[in-house]
């Protein structure tokens, strides 16, 4: 996601910085040049050689070292930069960028780049409530910094409230973000993610295999191009996309109603989840006691969600750009268009989950696209954050402008 990008990460001094190490294995997890810049403060907590072995670049301390100053280090670092992050800020560092005050390596690097810069504040709930501190914020803000908000929590100083530091997780979700075109933004997205579950008695349920990780990759996928995005989901064990607004259900019938609730609302709706195609006829109030040698289950079909959602359009009103999933073990073209082409859809996502790098369960899938137009797409062998980029790719070019 981040491959080729050079990436600077400045660290204030706070108890925090600790995270800041997790957030540069992160960074160069995903691919980038990380060049560390730490304030002076920042080097009580952690010295710089933990940053330097993990960022195999040197890291930056001073703003007059005569080797550094060879390139004059700050305009080089500032020049070569796509994203700019601090992380832990503190009050003072985000106060003299405020009021133009650059007096150190950190400060004076920040005022040169042309690249944006996020900013991920961390200090007692106090200081954060400030007028002056947030009006030094709301000023940066204004003037096109990123932000990353605090949250609510035990602070190292022993006080309750704003001001800890966010997760490294959820900074690194926002760095991609900083760096993905906004080709989604002013669109309402709803994508449905996990299998369903379908009670028998209070302790038995009839589901599928699908883990979720699909359908929670193009959530994040279309967050981070400016989409506002609903995933409707079945029970799963992934953690909340940031910045997504997520809606757990737990049978088809419930996945139905929340979907058809909103789908008027959508430009786009992407079924990626495994929905039970069938039912018990009835729940059985009590456990089943094991008495026999067999029981019989009488099962019903469940409503077909994405054939309703392909009728959306038979009274000739607007509908979203529908893409539906076929997850099939054999004659997977055939089945595949053929779903197409019945639900009305605009797009198809088919793979073949009898393999064992494919389907559920695993981080990487291979995908056959197929399009209303008779055209259509092979996707080798790739993880599902990237099948999801290209599933985007391709519904956006297919939307009509605003």
């Amino acid at each position: 996601m981040l491959k080729n990008k050079n990436i600077i990460l400045g660290v204030c001094g706070g108890i925090a910085v600790y995270k800041s190490v997790e957030l540069l294995r992160l960074l160069t997890k995903a691919g980038a040049s990380v060049h560390v810049i730490m304030t002076r403060a920042a080097q009580e907590f952690v010295t710089p050689l933990t940053f330097q072995t993990l960022s195999s670049n040197p890291v930056h301390t001073d703003l007059f070292n005569l080797i550094a100053e060879r390139e004059i280090g700050h305009i080089s670092l500032a020049d070569r930069a796509d994203l700019f992050i601090i992380a832990p800020a503190t009050a003072n560092v985000i106060g003299k960028i405020a009021a133009g005050i650059a007096d150190d390596m950190l400060t004076t690097t920040v005022m040169a780049t042309k690249a944006p810069v996020l900013i991920s504040p961390a200090m007692n709930v106090n200081m954060f409530t400030n007028p002056i501190y947030q009006e030094s914020e709301q000023k940066l803000r204004r003037l096109g910094y990123l932000f990353e908000a605090p949250v609510s929590g035990s602070l190292a100083c022993g006080w309750e409230g704003e001001g800890k530091l966010a997760s490294p997780e959820t900074i690194f979700e926002s760095s991609v973000a900083a760096l993905t075109a906004k080709d989604l933004s002013g669109k309402t997205v709803l994508i449905t993610a996990g299998p369903t579950r379908e009670e028998i008695d209070p302790v038995r349920y009839i589901s599928n295999h699908s883990s979720g990780k699909m359908g929670y990759a193009l959530a994040r996928a279309a967050r981070r191009r400016g989409a506002q995005v609903t995933l409707v989901s079945g029970p799963t064990a992934l953690a909340k996309p940031d910045g997504v607004r997520v809606v757990n259900i737990t049978s088809a019938a419930e996945m139905q109603s929340e979907v058809m609730t909103r789908a008027a609302e959508c430009d786009i709706i992407i079924k990626a989840a495994a929905v039970a195609d069938y039912r018990p006829l009835a729940r059985n109030s009590t456990k089943i006691k094991k008495k026999t040698d067999s029981i019989t289950l009488e099962l019903v079909k469940n409503p077909d969600i994405l054939a309703g959602l392909g009728a959306m359009s038979g009274d000739g009103s607007p509908r979203p750009f529908l893409i539906g999933f076929a997850a099939e073990t054999d004659s997977l073209a055939i089945n595949a268009q053929k779903k197409l082409n019945e639900k009305h859809l605009d797009m198809i996502v088919a793979n073949d989950v009898s393999q064992t790098d494919a389907g559920f369960n695993v981080e990487t899938n291979r995908a056959l696209l197929f399009f209303k137009d008779g055209s259509s797409r092979e996707c080798g062998l790739m993880t599902k954050d990237e099948l999801a980029g290209i599933i985007l790719d391709n519904a956006a070019s297919r939307l009509k402008p605003c």
